[in-house]
């Protein structure tokens, strides 16, 4: 009997064998990262991945990293090396994550401590500074009617504002330690001065009548000083340290220029801090002093006046405000119109809620020099804003005017009641040519004609423009 058979010579059938599948597996935290701290304005730079061994991967996989933040304050992550300038003291959560080419994970988290370094901002200036635990000038309240917000690109921090406000009180920023910005411009005159001109280092003594530095932010005018030769607030800003009757920092007969106060300034550790904190950076130029003054001045507010409780109540200017009584809203009347309609037109200058000076603004038609009888200057136009003209007393913030020529708020009123015109000097012509036009009504200088009972409600009305927190709030005092 013939029989078949397999043809491999084999009695038991082929079969195929599969390889089992490779399982991946995670990474895992193989040291765990440390706890790390860091400084403001200081470099700061870890390697969270620690060169590869913050990790491990049980399969030998090359791992990539990220780290993220809770709040970077500066801080940047390049595939697990973290680095930058640490922008604003405290705990960071940084968690670095290793993702293996098949996207498993696993984290590791630890906190980066950013301090202050103000150890001799503490030694010297005690509780007035800490820079952990800053004053608020950039977030203060302002009214909703108020429009007129000119920051200049400078716009106002509360580290910028803390330097500025050591710039602005340090006598040190004088030839001979004796002047600071605050010497002309004192708090409780609302940042204006008694006298009629300020005296500087060595007896000097300044041009014009030192302006009231309230609400400078909020007007419409960008040149600053009474003739408007500074271009910005800026700009202005450190002019008076370089001003040789003033400060003295002129590089004029012998005297340092400002390049010097810088270098006396860099020796100076609280300024280190204080620059480092502000700006990130602990170099110190005039830009610099610049910019963290003019923070400082642009952030003094005042908008708590009688004046203000009453417009919040209403829907304009013009209306009656229920807290006045008669003679503030008669006042407040006459301020609004115009002289053709029964008004003195002040506002046509002083632009109300502002009170600000309008921009396109001529002289006033004061005309002389502070303290001269012979010598006129018809530059003068600009003017600081009406609010707090007077102290919370009622007495006057300091002479008005840029010579200092008026002593009252009554005698103001009388000055624009009826311009007078000079008798010899100025000439008559450059005197017309130069008056603000609408002083100037048909080529004529203006006569209000106002009553006595008039002049007695402007007064009444401008009276409501003076705040109270302005002449004591800590953020605006002597730090040292």
């Amino acid at each position: 009997m013939l029989a078949a058979c397999s043809g491999g010579g084999d009695s038991s059938p082929a079969t195929t064998t599969t390889p089992a599948a490779s399982t991946n597996s995670a990474p895992v935290i193989a040291l765990a990262n440390n706890d790390q701290a860091g400084q403001v304005g200081y470099d700061f730079s870890y390697d969270a991945a620690q060169n590869g061994g913050t990790f491990s991967d049980p399969d030998g996989d090359a791992l990539t990293y990220s780290v993220s933040f809770s709040s970077p304050n500066g801080l940047a992550d390049a595939n697990g090396a973290i680095s930058g300038i640490s922008d604003a003291a405290g705990d960071i959560t940084a968690t670095i994550t290793a993702t293996d080419p098949g996207g498993l994970s696993v984290s590791d988290s630890f906190t980066i401590a950013v301090s202050v370094d103000q150890n001799a901002i503490a030694a010297t200036f005690g509780a007035s500074i800490d820079l952990e635990n800053l004053e608020n000038y950039a977030n203060q309240a302002i009214p909703a009617y108020i429009n007129k917000l000119n920051e200049g690109g400078n716009p106002i921090s509360d580290a910028g504002a803390t330097l500025g406000r050591v710039l602005f009180y340090d006598t040190s920023l004088s030839i001979d330690g004796t002047v600071s910005c605050a010497s002309c411009h004192s708090q409780t005159l609302g940042f204006s001065d008694s006298g009629i001109v300020s005296t500087g280092v060595a007896g000097g003594q300044t041009g014009r009548h030192s302006m009231r530095l309230i609400n400078t932010m909020f007007a419409d005018e960008t040149d600053f000083f009474w003739d408007e030769r500074a271009p910005s607030h800026e700009a202005q800003e450190s002019l008076p340290i370089q001003d040789h009757n003033e400060m003295g920092f002129s590089g004029q007969n012998g005297r340092p220029d400002l390049a010097v106060l810088i270098t006396q300034m860099e020796a100076t550790e609280y300024y280190e801090e204080l620059f480092r904190f502000a700006f990130l950076d602990p170099a110190i130029t005039e830009a610099k002093i610049q910019l963290a003054l003019a923070q400082f001045t642009k952030s003094i507010h005042s908008f708590d006046s009688k004046y203000d409780t009453g417009r919040a109540q209403v829907n304009g200017n013009n209306a009656n405000f229920p807290n006045f009584s008669a003679a503030e809203n008669a006042g407040k009347d006459l301020f609004m119109q115009a002289p053709n309609n029964g008004g003195a037109g002040c506002n046509a200058c002083h632009r109300a809620p502002e009170f600000d000076i309008a921009p396109n603004s001529g002289q006033n038609g004061v005309f002389a020099v502070a303290g001269s009888t012979t010598t006129f200057d018809l530059t003068n136009t600009r003017a600081p804003t009406l609010r707090d003209i007077l102290g919370p007393g009622g007495a006057p913030n300091g002479p008005f005017m840029h010579d200092g020529s008026l002593a009252t708020l009554r005698a103001v009123i009388d000055h624009y009641n009826s311009i007078t015109e000079p008798v010899s000097e100025p000439p008559l012509a450059a005197f017309r040519a130069s008056l603000d036009n609408r002083l100037n009504p048909g080529g004529n200088p203006q006569r209000l004609n106002l009553t006595e009972t008039e002049k007695q409600q402007l007064e009444a009305f401008l009276a409501t423009l003076t705040g109270s927190n302005v002449y004591t709030d800590p953020k605006w005092s002597d730090p040292f």
